[in-house]
């Protein structure tokens, strides 16, 4: 049996670590796919529980020398369901709080060994032994490293003990060789002496290195919460009590224990714990947290009702059909989250990278230190030293590693926010490549519920509604729905009769009635004047069902019923086209209807009477000719052509397995949101590159430099303390950078 499971792993501190962590996971047997994500924290997991367990993937963390965090496992499967968030999420924020006491605690004893490092310039040390000042700055310097910069120190030990290594090792090389070169300075000021070399310590280059670090670890984890707080909303939205009616009384339990088949009560101004069905009352309904929709929806006995949406108006009573894990809410977040800890195409080349960096840049180091030892001015030995140190530290591939899947975190949070769930970042990538979208006709541009859009008079429709009033057909609806609108009152019917095909007839007021197609009307020997039969022309040419009423022996008038545009439709598809992206309609409808909704939306080229595996077929066509195809349905039929398009997009009105075949769902079932989604994709990408090109850069402009190439001509060296700080820039920008696509607007038009 297959299952996915989101597994928070503890220890991670750049992609190189989620490269070990993904590759333990790959050599673990039944495995099928694994995405470990550096900045969400967390590896997604899609395995076989019938060749591997829990237990054995939680093992393949640990021989990789990290931990996952166990009470926040949070599972797809019908067996591994554990309520989550909160460990993690106080983990996470003692994690911070650490951070933060190490960065202000190094801080302080940097700021001394600074002052100490430049007695000359202070009143008063400039009279302190040199001799004496360098064991005071290492005796400052050591609990800086040792306390403050630990977490550097065991990465290291810990990536040795698996012959790699990672960013922690680049920091713990260059700041253990500052620190061990002045020990032996200090310890040893002879042997410099004796070589010609005026003794010289860098405790201050050790300790502000460290700090520096810290402080960007500080700040980028931050950072990143801020870049996951879709998840954090999402989650707080859910009710924490329930109001169940047992044994005819009220009780208040907590929303965990609410059980399948429970009736709950819900009062004005209440949110709604879990899913359900209303059994007694209505109200208005606040659904725009999870469908992203503002105006509230009126329910009554029989609707639906949300969980974590809010009663406005009116008490009821409900029964709770999906609770716990199954509840809409839960999926969604469950959704995000997936979508947050995924890969797209794009950071496989950043992946790659970081996967080979950091050996390369030890190679580098060392270079720069033989170089700089063989052919360096005098101290030749100290330049070596601090252009390598400089090196070590200006190359840390923490950008590099933040850079997609920042954007990808905060991207998908924000279409979740606007009602659009994005099923993996490959889906989001590949929507701002789309050149052409296909759209399903019915419950995608229309409605997809018929309503009555003329009639010839209220007489007509009120014979009309006497016959139809009991029926279930969604004409019938239709017909019934306009008539009670209109304050109708159903006349009585005796000898109801249908036709299969034709339509139906019965006595009303003592007289015979014949409501049905144009056939059926003909067969009773009625004719219609040439003015009448324009009229009818008239309403089919429009792509409507008309129906004709027959009254005592003579012809009345018709109906006209049609499956009515949605009001976002039109917009919709003006804002593709502005866009440069071409709409086409598949619908199994008959040629009228489809040629009068494409001239109505301006959608020029469509199909009409195509069948389920012709929809499928009629993407294959348009992929053969190079176009790059999404997909908008809402039916099992188009479930087919949504797994076979480019990316699906499927309507959260329509059907489970629509939404399972598409890599994308808009909640409401609103395609306006179609043109937001490829908004967000293009914002979204255009961040990604541009963070990308900023780490690229960043990297390969720093390491030459603080290699010390410029020095030969313009006597520029880099310091390892401006190198670390650089770093720490670095990796705050990219994060800071994704961070702007929160406040991106999707609904304008893109610049």
């Amino acid at each position: 049996m297959d299952n996915k499971i989101i597994l928070p792993i503890a220890g991670m501190h750049c992609a190189s670590c989620a490269m070990v962590i993904e590759r333990s996971f790959k050599k673990v047997a039944g495995v099928k796919s694994v995405n470990v994500n550096y900045a969400s924290e967390k590896a997604t997991v899609d395995y076989d529980e019938g060749v591997t367990s829990l237990d054995a993937l939680k093992k393949a963390v640990k021989d990789s020398g990290y931990e996952v965090i166990e009470e926040q496992a949070h599972s797809k499967g019908k067996e591994h369901e554990v309520e989550e968030h909160d460990h993690a999420a106080r983990l996470k924020m003692a994690e911070i709080k650490k951070l933060r006491q190490k960065f202000i605690f190094g801080a302080v004893i940097s700021v001394l060994v600074l002052i100490g490092s430049m007695q000359k310039f202070v009143p008063g040390l400039s009279e302190v032994p040199r001799q004496l000042m360098f064991y005071i700055l290492l005796i400052l310097t050591i609990p800086v490293l040792t306390w403050s910069g630990s977490q550097f120190f065991t990465g290291t030990w810990r990536g040795l003990k698996h012959f790699r290594a990672n960013m922690d090792t680049l920091i713990a090389l260059g700041t253990s060789a500052a620190f061990i070169y002045s020990s032996a300075a200090t310890f040893f000021p002879g042997f410099f002496e004796s070589a010609g070399r005026e003794v010289d310590v860098y405790f201050d280059t050790a300790a502000v290195i460290i700090t520096l670090i810290l402080l960007g670890k500080f700040l980028e984890a931050r950072a990143k919460g801020r870049a996951s707080e879709a998840i954090k909303k999402l989650a707080g939205l859910q009710a924490k009590t329930a109001r169940v009616i047992r044994d005819n009384n009220e009780v208040d339990i907590p929303v965990a224990e609410v059980k399948k088949g429970d009736i709950i009560f819900v009062k004005p101004g209440e949110k709604i714990p879990v899913d359900g069905v209303i059994t007694k009352g209505h109200s208005s309904i606040d659904e725009s947290m999870i469908t992203g929709e503002s105006i509230p929806a009126d329910k009554q006995v029989g609707d639906e009702v949300i969980g974590a949406t809010i009663n406005k108006a009116g008490a009821f009573q409900f029964k709770a059909t999906r609770v716990g894990q199954q509840t809409a809410l839960a999926q969604i977040i469950n959704l995000v989250e997936q979508a947050q800890g995924s890969k797209a195409p794009i950071q496989r080349l950043a992946d790659l990278i970081s996967s080979i960096f950091v050996p390369i840049v030890i190679g580098i180091a060392l270079v720069t230190f033989s170089i700089w030892l063989v052919w360096g001015p005098d101290p030749a030995f100290t330049f070596a030293l601090i252009n390598t140190v400089a090196v070590l530290i200006v190359a840390c591939p923490c950008a590099l590693g933040l850079a997609t899947p920042t954007a990808i975190m905060v991207g998908t949070g924000k279409g979740a926010e606007h009602g659009i769930l994005i099923k993996d970042a490959e889906s989001l990538e590949n929507l701002q490549k789309v050149d052409m979208v296909v759209f399903d006709k019915t419950g995608t541009l229309t409605k997809g519920k018929p309503v009555v859009v003329s009639y010839s008079s209220e007489q007509v429709l009120k014979y009309a509604y006497a016959l139809e009033k009991n029926s279930e057909h969604p004409l019938a609806i239709a017909i019934v729905k306009k008539a009670e609108g209109m304050g109708m009152q159903a006349e009585s019917v005796d000898n109801f009769q249908a036709v299969i095909g034709r339509g139906i007839t019965g006595t009303v007021q003592g007289k015979k009635v014949f409501f049905g197609n144009h056939i059926f009307i003909k067969e009773q020997g009625l004719k219609l004047d040439e003015y009448e039969k324009e009229k009818i022309v008239a309403e089919e040419g429009e792509g409507r069902t008309v129906m004709e009423l027959a009254y005592d022996g003579k012809y009345l008038g018709y109906i006209s019923v049609a499956d009515e545009i949605k009001e976002e439709s039109k917009d919709a598809i003006n804002s593709l086209k502005k866009m440069g992206i071409k709409p086409v309609m598949l619908t199994g409808d008959n040629e009228k209807t489809a040629q009068a909704i494409a001239a109505s939306l301006g959608i020029d080229e469509w199909q009409a009477r195509v069948r389920p595996d012709e929809k499928t077929n009629k993407v294959k066509e348009l992929q053969s000719e190079g176009k790059f195809i999404a997909m908008v349905g809402d039916g099992i039929n188009d479930a087919p052509a949504l797994a076979q398009s480019n990316i699906g997009i499927a309507m959260g009105s329509g059907t489970d397995i629509a939404m399972e075949s598409a890599g994308i769902t808009l909640l409401k079932g609103d395609i306006a949101k179609v043109v937001e989604a490829i908004r967000l994709s293009k914002k979204t990408m255009r961040t990604i590159r541009g963070n990308l090109f900023w780490a690229f850069a960043y990297n390969t402009l720093g390491i030459p430099i603080a290699a010390g190439v410029l020095y030969p001509f313009f006597g520029i060296l880099l310091s390892p303390i401006i190198a670390s700080a650089a770093m720490a820039f670095s990796s705050i920008f990219v994060v800071t950078n994704s961070l702007r696509l929160k406040k991106a607007t999707i609904s304008s038009p893109i610049n």
